[in-house]
């Protein structure tokens, strides 16, 4: 993919936090990138000198205003105190001649310095856009760009190492393996219908049909990873259900670590829903807090009702909070339908107190719909005393990740456009497997294995279009 002429320009955007900090950084990329810092920076003896300064180094001194009139006096310019690191072409992020300067992290100083970048030469980044360069210079695969920002976006331990190890360069190099298998194949085949002669399809049909199992399975085994690869990128979308005053909102308060829902002995206190993100461990749970399930004539309340009932439906996981002080009734049997065919863990809350509800009896519960269930997803609580987190935690485990995490050393898919591209090289793969059981021409083999072969390049960047790039770096946060 060629650069257009945009793109070729010299860019700059401050590339830390816009926030008050102990360091902030400019970043300078392009053609022109030194010759602009060059313009700015002073030596503490007021030289110009990063023009001849070896690539890598980093060199301490001042920034001044863009002036150009009065060079003798450059101390009446200064902006600020600062360190600048020069990196030239070819080895730096973007694969062009980069300089940073590192000034105090003042959101004003900042914001002064790029302004006088700016009117040195540069022009401002588009979000992504240092990133971007880095891909379309050859430096990095679009794999390792998508990566970048999910470093950025991690929530949580596990999250950091499935992009850690896509930043490493795992998944690129697992399909380009799968991608060289494809073009031999295509190639041979390609050769033996042009020089028959002296290259011969017998008995090819099986040869390539083990192949393609071998390259099924290969697939199958990223695309099992998905799901997990998905919660663990996204969080587990959570809900929380339950009959007034079940301590729904006291279980929200725990997980979150702070009172974010209003708790008291008023049944139909929360009316509407609540969203927090909550890290359990090291697994990341959005949860929702939704209003008590319960027939109610207060139009309000039926709404945020009604509201529980449809978050409910979205959810990854369903947490039922059972108040195990209170017998059940029919406002606990109208849940029980809610919960099917959904992932779900019931919550014997209130264990501090006197029960008078069991396992048995809300497994009871769940029989009247489904005589033949032996027994329920539960765990026991107390929102109040802190109790069951532990074994909530290895309950979820187990329901999403068959009770272990994979590490950043096995390859994980965590992006869509992976996923959905995957599934078009292995349907592409089945079709070829089909020509050959109902002894097609050779030629139909190809047609078909150029197909996954272009849909695993879309991975990793080697057939995709303008439009997809500019759509994947749009999501990117400025300066990176």
């Amino acid at each position: 993919m060629k650069m257009n002429m945009s793109e070729k320009e010299t860019i700059a955007a401050i590339a830390t936090g816009l926030t008050e900090s102990g360091i902030g950084i400019i970043r300078i990329s392009g053609k022109d990138a030194i010759e602009v810092g060059n313009r700015l920076f002073r030596s503490p003896s007021g030289k110009s000198i990063l023009k001849d300064v070896k690539s890598h180094t980093l060199h301490y001194g001042f920034v001044i205003e863009n002036e150009e009139e009065n060079k003798s006096h450059w101390k009446d310019y200064v902006i600020d105190e600062v360190m600048a690191a020069v990196m030239k072409a070819p080895k730096s992020f973007t694969g062009e001649d980069t300089v940073e300067i590192q000034c105090h992290g003042g959101v004003f100083v900042m914001q002064k310095i790029l302004m006088a970048v700016l009117s040195a030469g540069a022009r401002l980044a588009e979000p992504g856009e240092f990133t971007k360069r880095a891909f379309l210079n050859g430096r990095i695969d679009l794999t390792r760009a998508e990566a970048v920002m999910d470093v950025i976006h991690s929530q949580n331990e596990y999250a950091l190492e499935a992009s850690v190890g896509q930043l490493k360069g795992n998944l690129y190099e697992k399909i380009q393996k799968l991608r060289s298998d494809l073009i031999y194949e295509i190639a041979f085949i390609e050769s033996a219908l042009d020089d028959p002669e002296h290259i011969s399809l017998d008995g090819y049909e099986e040869k390539l049909s083990d192949k393609l199992d071998s390259l099924l399975k290969d697939i199958e085994k990223l695309l099992s990873t998905a799901n997990s690869g998905k919660l663990i990128k996204e969080g587990i979308k959570t809900v929380i259900v339950g009959k007034p005053n079940a301590g729904k909102s006291s279980l929200l308060n725990l997980l979150v670590g702070e009172e974010r829902a209003i708790v008291t002995d008023i049944a139909g206190t929360t009316r509407d829903v609540l969203c927090e993100s909550v890290r359990l461990h090291n697994m990341n749970l959005n949860v929702v807090d939704t209003a008590g399930i319960r027939d109610t004539e207060d139009t309000v309340e039926k709404i945020g009702v009604e509201r529980a009932k449809k978050y409910a439906l979205e959810a990854d996981l369903i947490l039922y909070v059972v108040d195990t002080s209170v017998p059940l009734d029919e406002s606990d049997k109208e849940i029980i339908p809610i919960l099917n065919h959904k992932k779900y863990i019931v919550l014997l809350n209130k264990n501090d107190l006197s029960n008078v509800v069991s396992e048995q009896d809300v497994l009871a519960l769940f029989q009247e719909h489904n005589p033949g269930m032996k027994e329920i997803n539960s765990v026991k609580i107390s929102a109040k005393s802190n109790d069951g987190l532990e074994d909530l935690e290895t309950k979820v485990k187990q329901m999403f990740f068959a009770g272990e995490i994979k590490a950043n050393h096995e390859i994980m898919i965590t992006n869509l456009r992976h996923q959905e591209a995957l599934h078009e090289a292995y349907d592409s793969l089945l079709l070829v497997k089909k020509s050959i059981e109902e002894n097609m021409p050779e030629d139909f083999y190809s047609i078909d294995l150029m197909s996954a072969y272009a849909a695993l390049g879309r991975i990793i960047g080697e057939e995709v279009d303008d439009d997809l790039v500019k759509e994947i770096f749009s999501k990117f946060c400025m300066g990176k």
